[in-house]
């Protein structure tokens, strides 16, 4: 760093500190009851008079209760972008200058005016000129990232700071923290994300006739410049006690849910902020997402962990639904004290005997005992939770009779037995393949460095021959198991022969006999 961007970073050090003190803020960390001038929003205030790098920080802080606590996260949701609008002459710079051209060359109209503004960008309403279509504008404040970029780098700084010197914080792990932040910011300020964020989501809908994706122009798009479809309908609040000619509330509601719960379960890539802000109804009576840059993304094992999870917390089994967790490493064995025991049993027991139309809120429930617990959880469990209550919400005030917990244990269900399709094991049969090449290409230099540790000396060898040729057997059987299975699920994806459901009858046939052989070994184990 240069010495005049050091002078500079120091100087917004000193003011952001300045700041943090003249709020309060110290009783954050310190805990400092003796501190009767702070105000939960405090926290709120601090950051709209830092700017927007500080607004984008306390509107993800918003979404995560776990960190900051139910009060302040709240208090954050009400985090508003209270930077100025920028003048259309220098909105007009920055379009003419991403797309090459006279803004008229590709707009036949263009209304001056924002629809909207926030800190980061404004978006306009305007028209194609090449089909007449209306699109909406978004485009990146001239120079936002000049002001974002030296900020996150202080945040980093405070952030190891706070660290190092305030012992209570270390629980947050604030630089993990900063550079998750760091990640996020500045994948929102390259708009190109966004537009790779809505092809993705719409294929994965293509073939979902009730959710609408705005298309989007590519090539009037770039890294401070999207153009998109405007969607023509209602914001989802617009129907909140109304019913309107041509638009099926209930059925909007199932639409949400649906989706959601589709996108989480199902696609893995799901829209991370579904709050109805960003929700409209077409109307032709179909559900629309908007504003995809932020998005959330889980893995094949996380979503059937979770499916499990789910299906855990709904049967009401506290002994086995904190095993998942602890599982899953959403908690830690030192976090499962006798305490969060009870108040996890007090949860399940309030919902015994109710039926899952009753048990909508008992996700959020099993969250706040966490937070409570002072358990940092994972961004994606976080996420998902959100989204779920936000569905549920929504969902709610459209439909009194809506039930989002059936639809939850629907979606979980599906997903486990998706698991054991066998086009699934199949898939899951080649992982083990790779695995099993890469064990075999590693086996030669591990017994090697085995046996050179034994001939140092460095490692002693204590060997028990009892029982070892039932162990010959059950261990003769087990790679019988494991050659049927490869075997069966090269088979599979070869995709050649006769067919049984649609699949290799030859593979099919050799999952059998791994049953069988499995069962039989498992069986003469218990016997043992």
């Amino acid at each position: 760093m240069a010495k005049e961007d050091k002078k500079v970073a120091r100087q917004r050090f000193d003011e952001i500190m300045g700041v943090a003190k003249r709020h309060h803020l110290a009783k954050l960390l310190k805990d400092n009851q003796d501190d009767e001038d702070f105000e939960i929003s405090d926290l709120r205030y601090a950051m709209e008079e830092l700017g927007p790098a500080f607004i984008k920080l306390g509107q993800l802080l918003a979404t995560r209760p776990d960190m900051v606590g139910n009060e302040i996260a709240d208090d954050l949701k009400l985090l508003r972008d209270n930077t100025p609008v920028t003048p259309f002459d220098e909105i007009r710079q920055v379009i003419e200058g991403e797309i090459g051209q006279p803004l008229e060359e590709v707009y036949s109209e263009f209304n001056e005016e924002p629809l909207g503004s926030a800190s980061i960008g404004q978006v306009y309403k305007a028209t194609l000129k090449e089909n007449d279509m209306e699109v909406a504008v978004k485009v990146q404040k001239p120079g936002i990232y000049d002001v974002i970029a030296p900020d996150v780098v202080v945040l980093n700084k405070v952030a190891a700071t706070v660290d190092k010197h305030v012992s209570g914080s270390r629980v947050y792990n604030l630089p993990a923290m900063a550079k998750e932040f760091e990640r996020s910011i500045f994948k929102e300020l390259n708009y190109m994300e966004e537009v790779k964020n809505i092809s993705k989501i719409t294929k994965n809908f293509e073939e979902i006739d009730y959710i609408k994706i705005p298309e989007v122009y590519p090539e009037y798009c770039s890294s401070k410049l999207i153009t998109m479809e405007l969607i023509d309908g209602y914001e989802l609040p617009d129907l909140y006690g109304k019913e309107i000619e041509g638009i099926n509330n209930a059925e909007i509601a199932q639409y949400g849910c649906q989706s959601y719960l589709k996108q989480v379960l199902i696609d893995g890539f799901f829209h991370a902020d579904p709050h109805p802000g960003n929700l409209f109804v077409t109307h032709d009576n179909r559900l629309c997402y908007i504003d995809f840059g932020m998005m959330g993304v889980v893995n094949d094992t996380f979503r059937s962990n979770f499916a499990q999870l789910i299906l855990l917390l709904l049967d009401g089994n506290s002994h086995h639904l904190i095993n998942q967790l602890l599982y899953m490493k959403i908690i830690t064995p030192e976090q499962n004290t006798d305490e969060f025991k009870e108040d996890v049993d007090d949860l399940l027991n309030a919902y015994i005997g109710v039926d899952l139309d009753q048990m909508d809120g008992i996700f959020d429930d099993l969250m706040n005992v966490m937070i409570n617990h002072n358990i940092i959880l994972p961004r994606e469990f976080v996420m998902i939770g959100r989204g779920m209550i936000l569905i549920e919400e929504a969902g709610d005030k459209l439909d009194p009779h809506f039930n989002l917990t059936g639809e939850l244990e629907k979606f979980a269900k599906d997903m486990i037995k998706s698991k054991f399709e066998p086009g699934n094991l199949a898939g899951g049969g080649f992982n083990y393949i790779v695995e099993i090449e890469h064990l075999l290409k590693d086996l030669p230099d591990r017994l090697n460095s085995t046996l050179d540790k034994v001939e140092k000396g460095e490692l002693e060898l204590n060997m028990n021959h009892t029982g070892l040729d039932d162990l010959k057997n059950q261990l003769s059987i087990s790679l019988i198991i494991s050659a049927l299975l490869v075997g069966s699920s090269i088979a599979i994806l070869a995709d050649k022969g006769p067919k049984v459901w649609d699949i290799s009858a030859i593979g099919f046939i050799g999952f059998v006999f791994s049953a069988i052989l499995g069962a039989y070994l498992v069986i003469t184990y218990l016997r043992d």
